[in-house]
């Protein structure tokens, strides 16, 4: 990341895109983008690696890096949670016997209302904590007053003459993203024989990323000495700590709260409540999310005990995988890893607004996935 900021990587992105989308459309263009974007590869790995355009667009545009941030995180957490092939939908299909096409199809339609939602919230939550990347890119400042958008359009035309070209400056983003998609795809075909099981070990997330950064340094860095090299990759290693020091200690936390068996327990116990039979999954992976912070832990543990109780009843079993899922995505808070990876990598350490920035908007979409949940089923 470090070897990107210092030729101008995301700079260059980020000019492209303004260019393209035009005034006041940048969250919608990052939301619909990761949209895509997540379907393939982690929600974590995906923001880690998009970051860098998100304070690069704040930078150039004077957009707070929390409005685009946030619409990231949400694009990316919508899909990443609804539609397969990643793990959890994928196994949710699997243990409620559904179709994996017809819960990718249901997956890409709910998600729309609930990034509508999601996105502006973030454009609220932008203007509410009004957040740019410092000149320096090693932190964040608070302006009083946003800056005029014709002088990024001006900034834009001069710096790109400046800046690596955009394939260069796409090549170490788009490089592991592809590969882990390859890997997520293939895994999922279970393709794993000669050449399959090269990609899928090149795919695996920390590999990828490894090879993005090899192509950084060929492609961006041949300028540079290898001292200069190592110093860039050392600032950007100090970077990571505090982040990754953060994210495994919520992971901790959300691991010790699931072995200890309370999710379960309470997810048993809303399993015999007098709710609407679609409503089942959906009130289950929402108890166990908030116990112990994953979403994927909490839409599988919903489908598996809720499962066997609706194939006994007249219910649609695509909605309610669909609700299982959509269950899951309720207020990310301490023991989630992403929430401190979103906040963090925002530079937002008030715990009161750590909560508004993701906490609340995952709610939200929650609160959308359900009203979308019942109004589908009066009609499917």
């Amino acid at each position: 990341m470090k070897l990107s900021d210092r030729f101008g990587v995301a700079e260059t992105l980020a000019y492209a895109l303004l260019k393209a989308v035009g005034k006041k459309k940048e969250e919608w263009t990052i939301a619909i983008a990761n949209y895509v974007v997540s379907i393939p590869i982690f929600v974590d790995s995906a923001f880690v690696i998009l970051n860098p355009l998100v304070k690069a667009l704040s930078k150039r545009t004077g957009k707070s890096v929390v409005s685009l941030g946030v619409a990231l995180a949400v694009g990316l957490v919508i899909t990443h949670s609804l539609v397969p092939p990643t793990p959890g939908p994928l196994g949710v299909a699997g243990i409620f016997g559904v179709d994996i096409g017809l819960m990718i199809a249901l997956g890409l339609g709910f998600a729309v209302p609930i990034m509508i939602a999601g996105v502006l919230y973030a454009k609220w939550i932008g203007k509410k904590t009004y957040q740019v990347p410092n000149e320096e890119d090693d932190g964040f400042i608070r302006p009083t007053q946003q800056a005029a958008y014709q002088e990024f359009v001006e900034l834009a035309t001069t710096r790109e003459k400046e800046l690596p070209s955009l394939g260069r400056s796409l090549l170490p983003i788009v490089l592991p993203i592809i590969l882990i998609f390859l890997n997520t795809t293939l895994t999922a075909l279970e393709l794993d024989n000669g050449m399959y099981g090269i990609l899928i070990f090149l795919g695996k997330p920390i590999i990828a990323v490894s090879i993005g950064l090899l192509a950084a340094i060929y492609a961006l860095a041949g300028s540079l000495s290898r001292a200069e090299s190592l110093d860039r990759m050392e600032e950007g290693i100090q970077t990571a700590g505090i982040i990754l020091l953060v994210t495994g200690a919520g992971g901790a936390l959300g691991n010790v709260l699931r072995e200890s068996g309370a999710g379960n327990y309470i997810a048993e116990q809303i399993a015999d409540l007098p709710l609407p039979a679609i409503l089942i999954p959906f009130f289950v992976a929402t108890i166990v999310r908030l116990v112990q912070g994953s979403g994927t832990v909490a839409m599988i543990t919903a489908a598996s005990i809720s499962a066997p109780i609706l194939s006994q009843m007249d219910v649609n079993m695509a909605l309610a995988a669909q609700a299982a899922a959509m269950g899951s995505m309720i207020f990310s808070y301490f023991n989630d890893s992403l929430f401190w990876v979103v906040n963090r990598m925002l530079g937002i350490k008030d715990v009161k607004e750590q909560i508004m920035v993701w906490s609340v908007p995952t709610t939200i979409c929650w609160g959308v996935g359900l009203v979308s949940l019942l109004v589908a089923n009066l009609f499917l």
